[in-house]
């Protein structure tokens, strides 16, 4: 396996990853609507890893960098195929994205999960994240949301 950025020639395929998840499906998503949102995050500027398995996609991180909430970086989503869960993949997006994060100049990462996914909110804090709090019907009705945060020290200063 190898993480790559994603390109236009990806979209099909992350687009359909993203249909195919049952908890995004809760969300509304739809291959149509997963395409739409992928072109526009790229020409966006968004980042988008796709971990690959020669030219198959097995996952994805999809950040926004801003400059909000003290330079923070947004995973808007870090998803695995069903079939591959629990095999590190999503720990190895998660890294990257962080890497690439921090090289941008953020200070903090901040991320939601539904309150709900349980095994999500453990791998969060498996990874250093902290839970901040809850964010009821945050993205859509009826669906709390948890928001969580992981940040590292400012360049030239020691400590955590």
């Amino acid at each position: 396996m190898r993480i790559a950025p994603a390109r236009r020639t990806h979209v099909p395929a992350l687009a359909a990853l993203m249909a195919a998840s049952p908890l995004l499906r809760r969300y509304g998503v739809t291959p149509p609507a997963a395409r739409a949102s992928l072109t526009k995050a790229l020409r966006c500027k968004d980042t988008i890893l796709v971990a690959l398995d020669g030219v198959t996609p097995l996952g994805m991180a999809w950040i926004v960098m801003t400059r909000a909430l003290d330079r923070s970086a947004y995973l808007r989503l870090l998803l695995v195929s069903q079939d591959r869960r629990s095999s590190g993949i999503g720990a190895a997006l998660l890294a990257d994205a962080e890497r690439n994060a921090r090289a941008s100049g953020s200070r903090h990462k901040i991320l939601l999960v539904t309150t709900t996914n349980r095994r999500a909110r453990s791998f969060y804090v498996r990874q250093g994240y902290r839970y901040a709090g809850a964010l009821p019907s945050f993205a859509r009705p009826r669906i709390g949301e948890a928001l969580y945060v992981k940040s590292w020290p400012k360049p030239g200063h020691r400590g955590s």
